[in-house]
């Protein structure tokens, strides 16, 4: 399971003799077969919305924020695309690109646009490639394609950093988070939002409940505090059964879901789920991109773990958030 993880804006190439300019965008479709596509008149060129990463910001908000100023529309993020690597004047460029679903309202023809943006077209896939301006657009839409249809994310978030085991006296189950921990729950806000997740469920430990309660406040939820993603109350069928159950409602509900738990109990939560083990650091996540099917389950890879009954793994990444 490859890591991606944010970078920041630009970075030197190594030999001084170049910066990397980082900026992220999405593939937006819509019902029908058609994409999202944006006219630069500086360039006269018709591509994807995208733009350069802000300072601090993780490229999934970043992704967001572009196709909704560019655009005029709010989108959740799917599965992620290949990045896009070119010479720019300032060295090269770097752009991040995900799947997108539009949220709420899809119809482009009444946004004032700004001056980089003069024109916002949703254009069928297969009349696309011939308006777009580059050959690398063209290759991401032909990679783009494939995964078009609608997935559903579940976040698998290891809760933030909590105080040391050292320094608490108190019962494990309420050690809170150091102030670290608080900074990444703080930060973790914009990223869940970017899958708009709207379900949250979390080991019932103080450490993992003040992990997700920014996000959940921000959007009037509720959390799910269980004791089956605890340290001290879970066991490994009990895991399992529960986030089998989670995938399940997720795909058939189309309702994104968070599930925050403890580093002893994510081995559990991923094989659960029918994914490679990967060891997260604290406030990193997984986030696995979902699909109801009616066939039997199948691994994501050859010999890998097996997804719930009724669940298909269409793809997975790994985010850190400082």
């Amino acid at each position: 399971m490859e890591r991606r993880q944010p970078r920041p804006t630009t970075r030197d190439a190594g030999d001084g003799s170049s910066r990397e300019v980082l900026a992220a965008g999405g593939v937006v479709f819509r019902k029908g077969g058609e994409v999202l596509l944006v006219h630069r008149p500086k360039y006269d060129d018709w591509s994807f919305p995208k733009g350069k990463v802000d300072p601090g910001e993780h490229p999934l908000v970043t992704a967001v924020r572009e196709v909704e100023e560019e655009a005029g529309v709010r989108v959740r993020l799917g599965d992620r695309l290949p990045d896009q690597l070119y010479p720019v004047a300032a060295g090269t460029k770097r752009v991040h690109y995900w799947q997108a679903r539009v949220l709420g309202d899809d119809d482009v023809r009444g946004y004032r646009r700004g001056n980089e943006i003069d024109e916002v077209r949703w254009v069928h896939r297969s009349e696309a490639p011939a308006l777009l301006t580059h050959e690398r657009d063209r290759a991401l839409l032909r990679d783009a394609v494939p995964g078009r249809k609608r997935t559903t994310p579940l976040v698998v978030l290891r809760h933030a950093a909590a105080r040391p085991r050292v320094e608490w006296d108190g019962e494990d189950r309420l050690r809170p988070l150091h102030v670290t921990g608080s900074a990444q729950a703080d930060a973790l806000v914009p990223v869940l939002g970017t899958w708009d997740v709207q379900r949250v469920v979390t080991s019932s430990s103080t450490r993992c409940v003040r992990t997700v309660e920014p996000y959940a406040a921000a959007r009037s939820l509720r959390p799910e505090a269980v004791a089956g993603l605890s340290e001290e109350g879970s066991t490994r069928d009990d895991v399992q059964r529960l986030v089998a159950r989670a995938a399940r409602e997720a795909v058939a509900d189309r309702r994104p879901t968070l599930l925050c738990s403890h580093r002893p109990v994510l081995p559990w939560v991923l094989e659960g789920l029918g994914l490679r083990q990967v060891v997260l650091a604290p406030g990193e996540l997984v986030v696995a991109h979902l699909r109801a099917t009616d066939g039997p389950a199948e691994a994501l890879e050859p010999g890998g773990p097996v997804p719930p009954e009724g669940v298909r793994v269409v793809g997975v990444e790994v985010h850190r958030v400082d």
